[in-house]
């Protein structure tokens, strides 16, 4: 496999980090997950610009333009040999000390990831997931701001365990006033008397780039689509409920905390949904030739 690395394209064997990176020592870094499909790359330049975006928050200089970021990525994949796949893109603070301070850090680090993934079983897109409502909480505006994808994932790894060790495989997380911000790595919608729903940004959800596809369709569709704070009442008595992600793609939720959503199968708006955003993620992207 072939990792690009700082402006060049390496062995995986060959693709190091130093020890003294911040991005390992503080998980002081950003990073974008980005899907590819029949050799395109899937909403490029949206990716690419909330990238920007949460380097600027960081005050994290990226040592590359926008657009030869834009080439490494297609570069990435084609080197990769795969039609069809997933991206990681990183970016760390860079070699340091063992001091806090990211100011003594003096070149970021990039490096690009394209590779097979399967977030959940083939069966869960079919049958519908089963959700639990984590305990850890999603991160406050005011501490460390969930529109930037930071490497900084700890909270959502805790809730990931937590689903886990309940035997489900995805969690809830709520934000500090107990309504729903989003799951451990996808946001949530749900269906109610035909119309979507989603919770804002800014009860913690993250501006993520399949989301905004989603609101998309809605609109293409005339299905009634809002941006609504809610609690875990509003999910349980929902018609429909699906998640969305990069990685994961739509999925739709049949269950959450041992409540049946709806008919306990996939709705027709979810369905219509789902089908859509496959025709697009098939006919539409960034060509990587």
């Amino acid at each position: 496999m072939k990792i690009w690395l700082d402006g060049k394209l390496v062995d995986e064997t060959e693709a190091k980090l130093s020890v003294f990176d911040h991005g390992t020592l503080y998980g002081d870094g950003i990073f974008e997950g980005i899907r590819f499909y029949n050799g395109r790359v899937f909403r490029l330049e949206d990716h690419i610009v909330r990238l920007f975006d949460s380097a600027r928050y960081l005050l994290l200089d990226i040592p590359y333009a926008f657009d030869e970021i834009i080439r490494a990525t297609c570069e990435t994949v084609a080197a990769s040999g795969l039609s069809d796949g997933y991206i990681r893109l990183v970016v760390t603070r860079g070699v340091g000390n063992l001091g806090l301070s990211p100011f003594n850090c003096k070149n970021a680090s990039v490096y690009i990831i394209a590779d097979k993934i399967a977030l959940y079983d083939p069966s869960v897109y079919e049958n519908g997931l089963a959700l639990i409502t984590s305990s850890v909480r999603r991160n406050r505006p005011d501490m460390v701001c969930p529109q930037v994808k930071s490497l900084n994932y700890l909270n959502n790894i805790l809730a990931k365990m937590e689903a886990v060790r309940m035997g489900v495989a995805e969690a809830l997380m709520l934000n500090e006033a107990g309504n729903v911000a989003e799951c451990t790595g996808d946001n949530i919608f749900i269906v109610k008397n035909g119309t979507v729903f989603t919770p804002p940004v800014t009860d913690g959800a993250l501006d993520g780039i399949t989301r905004r596809v989603v609101l998309e369709i809605c609109n293409e569709l005339g299905i009634p689509a809002e941006e609504r704070t809610m609690n875990r009442y509003t999910v349980t008595c929902a018609d429909e409920c699906f998640l969305t992600g990069t990685a994961a793609e739509c999925v739709p939720v049949t269950k959450m905390d041992g409540y049946v959503i709806g008919s306990g199968k996939i709705g027709p708006v979810t369905a219509r949904l789902l089908a859509r955003f496959k025709e697009l993620t098939a006919t539409t992207g960034t060509p990587v030739a």
